[in-house]
């Protein structure tokens, strides 16, 4: 859900959003009056039940099937289990990652973790839609530690990063079990004090910064402008509710709070529409315009909301933030 990686933090990019010239534009204005006024009808509960491979779209079954006989093969494979997207029935295949945490039932040393990431290699090379395919691991003795870092894959890297209160609770609300037993009882539960906290740091200590002046350029690109906007009105449910809700439910909370109509309808057809040759975006001034309106908008959005729900108690920094990272920096 929320995505991270890491950026050169700049202290005047913290603080209140502004246009050129101190003053707030129409696009600020109406991220700011969202986060305060927004009452939208309730969403729909999440799911709590478990689903497994047979309940799977059928473009992703063989490839998670090669995965849990091949990862299997090298560690011993206790649980693999999906969550995300694919959990929450919002899979877009080619578009959409499968993000996967796997209990294993040793220690990982240099040598097993080297044939992990020869797994992932092969399979990449072998069946393109693996690019997608994320997957930390996690020792079946270590769970209770929730800063750990864990080995994991992702965006064709291998490092290291925890199972966030954000995975964990999409875990145990709804995982796709893929092998092995649920994780309900296996992994540590998240309460709603842990999950608004961490929430609440990755947009200060993350997107906040993010969506300063010094990291303007990041938003001609279409990912910064997907996450931004989707991770907002993600963040804004769960503080206002506790609720988890899918990127497509985002871009209808986005439609409902304000946001520039014309960003939210080109992430909806570039997510969701099938006509793809015809596109907007191309154009670079439309890239502009798009870039600073999401960018404002985000950046508003969050200073308004951090002041209405509150700041993380003082303390160290957790050691789960910055820790993602499905793309390099501009």
């Amino acid at each position: 859900m929320f995505r991270t990686v890491p950026v050169v933090v700049n202290a005047d990019d913290r603080g209140t959003a502004t246009a050129v010239g101190g003053r707030r534009s129409a696009v600020n204005q109406a991220a700011s009056q969202a986060a305060c006024s927004y009452r939208p009808p309730p969403l729909p509960t999440f799911r709590t039940r478990m689903a497994s491979m047979r309940d799977l779209p059928a473009a992703v079954k063989p490839l998670l099937a090669r995965f849990t006989s091949d990862a299997g093969a090298r560690v011993p494979l206790v649980a693999l289990w999906a969550h995300g997207s694919l959990a929450l029935g919002d899979y877009q295949p080619g578009r959409s990652d499968l993000d996967l945490v796997a209990l294993v039932g040793t220690e990982l040393d240099d040598a097993r973790q080297a044939e992990l990431r020869a797994v992932h290699e092969r399979l990449i090379a072998d069946v393109p839609l693996a690019r997608s395919l994320h997957c930390t691991y996690v020792p079946q003795g270590d769970t209770s530690d929730t800063a750990r870092q864990h080995p994991t894959w992702a965006q064709g890297e291998w490092f290291e990063r925890p199972v966030t209160p954000v995975s964990r609770r999409e875990l145990a609300l709804g995982a796709v079990v893929l092998h092995g037993p649920p994780p309900v009882g296996l992994l540590p539960g998240v309460s709603d004090q842990e999950l608004a906290e961490f929430i609440r740091a990755e947009l200060e200590d993350y997107w906040l910064p993010v969506a300063g002046n010094a990291k303007a350029e990041l938003w001609l690109q279409d990912i910064w402008v997907d996450l931004g906007m989707l991770t907002f009105a993600r963040a804004s449910v769960t503080l206002r509710n506790g609720q988890l809700i899918t990127k497509r439910e985002a871009l209808d909370e986005l439609g409902s709070m304000g946001a520039p109509t014309a960003v939210v309808d080109d992430i909806r057809r570039r997510r969701h529409g099938t006509d793809l040759l015809k596109n907007p975006s191309a154009s670079d001034d439309f890239r502009a315009r798009r870039a600073e309106q999401a960018r404002q908008f985000v950046r508003a959005g969050i200073t308004t909301l951090l002041a209405q729900h509150g700041n993380p108690p003082p303390g160290p920094a957790h050691a789960s933030r910055l820790t993602r990272r499905p793309l390099p920096p501009a």
